[in-house]
């Protein structure tokens, strides 16, 4: 039986950009990272370290491993408790934000990385 969703991957096409996007930027932590023969990941997660993770992989260098791997960014929507201040706070640090939205009572916005990839936010309140 499956107990929760442990990674996400992220096909990136540059590692080291992706980290910085996401830990400067977005406040993210590097949980782990290593390079297995040529290859190599990086675990990203929020700042408290729970949840699911994230892991930045090579996209070219995965092309080339497993060429019928779908390596298209995949739809992560995030949660908040702070939408407004999140929100602010991306907009001042220029990353590309969409408007906040409501949708069936909640309310959403996008954002793009630096690879122009989109995301969203949903603020969930407990």
């Amino acid at each position: 039986m499956i107990s929760k969703l442990g990674q996400v991957m992220l096909y990136v096409n540059d590692q080291d950009s992706a980290v910085a996007f996401w830990t400067e930027h977005m406040g993210f932590i590097v949980k782990a990272e290593s390079s297995p023969g040529d290859m190599r990941w990086i675990e990203i997660a929020p700042s408290n370290g729970e949840g699911t993770s994230i892991v930045l992989q090579d996209k070219k260098f995965i092309q080339q491993m497993e060429p019928e791997l779908n390596v298209e960014t995949p739809s992560l929507m995030f949660f908040t408790e702070a939408l407004d201040d999140l929100y602010s706070g991306m907009t001042e640090k220029g990353i590309t934000v969409g408007e906040i939205v409501e949708m069936g009572g909640d309310r959403i916005f996008n954002f793009a990385d630096h690879e122009e990839n989109y995301f969203a936010v949903m603020e969930k309140r407990n």
